[in-house]
């Protein structure tokens, strides 16, 4: 397990890591309301298709006890007032949908329940998401830690680790798993512009445990698969669609097109949860567009020229066909398409 908590709940409230202020500060943020969870997600605070489902859960519960002294009907109205927040907070993870219909699902099973009964549950329902997610990830963790080889070279784009999810992480998850049954693996990590999940965050989760990391620019990555210096490729994914078609973090596709190039397996760590099937293909993922101030600029620095355009797409798609294997907690899939992902869904869960 990583050796720290992205989102924890204290003292009735819920706290997440400040992830805009790593590596340089390690912040708790305390959360009480499904209107500050969703502005929590929506400004980065956490981010990680997991994490963002399992802090929508807590959203949703947060706003029960909230309001459980209040009448039933008014005790309603303010719950589904906040799945329209949470709901609207960020478009592509499609985890944030399916842990808010998971909690609207049992909201429907206690129809009648009184409030305050009713946010209890809601609470339990959110710890045992998080709790899942972290069970989900471990499975996958060692699904996937058979494919690395002992002594490999694995590149990473963006941030998959626990700080993306409750605990473990996907990519990071394989990686972990790995590392724990002994292998030495040595992780590249591409620095993910415009708001560097890599240099930031998966450096980071990495140094924390200890497992060995180098820092490359984004453009590198294809120079050091021209020398052999990588081995393979592991990210995670916002949603997946219905044909394997993969969205994730913007500049994946770019890679997994130098990975095909180059021979080197490109692998898709991701929950069961991540895969969309009411998506047909990756041409149907709506990709989230946020302000130019994240590519003309960090951290109160600005690089670009006044009055400059930019645009910032945060996620892109990359095909099926460029897909290796997808890891998930059901066991690895091989070259995923419709008739696979399909089958992943028919009997237990």
């Amino acid at each position: 397990m990583a050796s720290f908590e992205t989102l924890r709940w204290r003292e009735g409230r819920l706290e997440m890591l400040d992830q805009r202020v790593l590596p340089s500060r390690t912040v708790y943020l305390p959360y009480d309301s499904a209107a500050a969870v969703a502005e929590g997600i929506r400004t980065m605070v956490v981010r990680g298709a997991p994490a963002i489902g399992c802090a929508a859960a807590y959203g949703i519960a947060l706003e029960a006890l909230r309001l459980k002294d209040r009448k039933a009907a008014d005790f309603q109205a303010g719950l589904a007032r906040a799945h329209q927040e949470l709901a609207a907070s960020r478009p592509t993870a499609v985890n944030l949908f399916w842990a808010l219909a998971r909690m609207r699902e049992k909201e429907k099973a206690l129809d009648g329940a009184l409030p305050p009964a009713t946010a209890a549950a809601l609470l339990d329902e959110a710890q045992a998401i998080a709790e899942e997610d972290v069970r989900l990830n471990r499975a996958m963790g060692g699904h996937g830690a058979v494919l690395l080889a002992d002594g490999g070279r694995v590149l990473t784009h963006c941030n998959a680790g626990a700080l993306a999810t409750a605990g473990h992480g996907t990519a990071l998850g394989v990686i972990r798993s790995a590392v724990a049954s002994g292998k030495r693996i040595e992780v590249l990590v591409d620095e993910t512009r415009p708001f560097l999940q890599g240099a930031r965050l998966t450096a980071w989760e990495l140094a924390q445990d200890g497992i060995r990391a180098t820092l490359i620019a984004d453009n590198a990555a294809g120079h050091l698969m021209s020398r052999n210096e990588v081995d393979a490729v592991i990210v995670g994914a916002d949603r997946v669609a219905a044909n394997g078609d993969v969205a994730n973090k913007i500049g994946t596709y770019g890679v997994a097109v130098l990975a095909q190039r180059h021979g080197i397996p490109f692998y898709v760590a991701c929950p069961l949860s991540t895969i969309d099937l009411a998506v047909a293909s990756g041409a149907d993922i709506p990709i989230e567009e946020r302000g130019a101030e994240e590519v003309t600029g960090y951290g109160g620095v600005r690089w670009a020229p006044e009055g400059v355009a930019a645009r910032n797409p945060v996620f892109d798609v990359t095909p099926a066909a460029l897909v290796t294997a997808l890891i998930t907690e059901k066991g690895v899939i091989q070259a995923p398409d419709r008739e696979k992902l399909r089958k992943l869904f028919e009997g237990p869960r």
